[in-house]
């Protein structure tokens, strides 16, 4: 599609009138005319206020000219997984799980790689050739070859290990000790806890991006602990395979 139809579909989606988009974007209404006509195109600020109205990427708007891959770990990139700075903008660089509110989550080529290899072999690679792919892609890619630049010194990673020992302080039994953190989408691990009066509830937010990790539970049986955490909270469950019948162990406030 064309910028045209884009945003003749983008408008008309979201109700509204080519008077309301040229007031919310500061133009006129003449102007939302002619990019609906095909005769011109909105200028790079202006892209930047469409994509936060319509929450789509620049590269959305503009009909998908380039092919956009995260510059951290290397997954194709499409609207639902981009990455937001702290401001909320989209961040066409980056996929939601490598960085997250404005904050890289990796400072560490090779705990991506072990992240990355239990994805792709899901997808038919083994581990060797996962492994062999991902140490060859990573150094290609802008955040590894600008990490003393882009990085913040280790102090996500400070966060990471303090959070780590808070949760390992917990004891909870049955759960083994916990040695890394990742990040994950709130929208994968938000499951549905059941409380004692019957109703079902859900702690995160699907669009947030967390830290956690899934343990095989030491009593035996399928059921794993899940791990989840962030500067406000500390969250500990148990389920079944695929996360089934989830309960709630531990929610803490930090």
């Amino acid at each position: 599609m064309n910028t045209k139809d884009i945003l003749l579909e983008l408008r008309t989606k979201k109700g509204l009138s080519q008077d309301e988009l040229a007031e919310k974007v500061f133009v006129t209404r003449q102007a939302v005319s002619r990019w609906e006509n095909g005769e011109t195109v909105p200028n790079t600020d202006t892209l930047k206020l469409l994509s936060r109205l319509f929450d789509v990427s620049i590269n959305t708007l503009l009909g998908e000219p380039r092919k956009l891959i995260c510059q951290c770990c290397g997954m194709p990139l499409e609207d639902a997984i981009i990455s937001r700075d702290a401001d909320g903008a989209l961040n066409e660089d980056y996929c939601k799980w490598c960085y997250a509110d404005g904050t890289y989550t990796y400072s560490s080529m090779d705990d991506l790689i072990d992240v990355s290899v239990g994805h792709m072999a899901r997808d038919g690679f083994s581990e060797q050739q996962a492994r062999a792919y991902m140490q060859q892609l990573l150094p290609t890619l802008d955040y590894w070859k600008r990490y003393d630049e882009l990085s913040d010194g280790g102090e996500f990673e400070a966060f990471k290990q303090q959070l780590i020992r808070e949760i390992n302080d917990l004891r909870i039994e049955g759960m083994p000790r916990l040695e890394k953190l990742n990040a994950l989408v709130g929208s994968y691990v938000n499951l549905a806890y059941r409380l004692p009066n019957g109703t079902c509830v859900k702690f995160l937010d699907d669009q947030t991006t967390y830290l956690g990790n899934q343990l095989q539970s030491e009593l035996g049986g399928e059921r794993c602990f899940g791990v989840l955490a962030n500067m406000d909270f500390i969250l500990i469950c148990t389920y079944g395979p695929e996360g089934a019948d989830p309960e709630l162990v531990l929610y803490k406030k930090r």
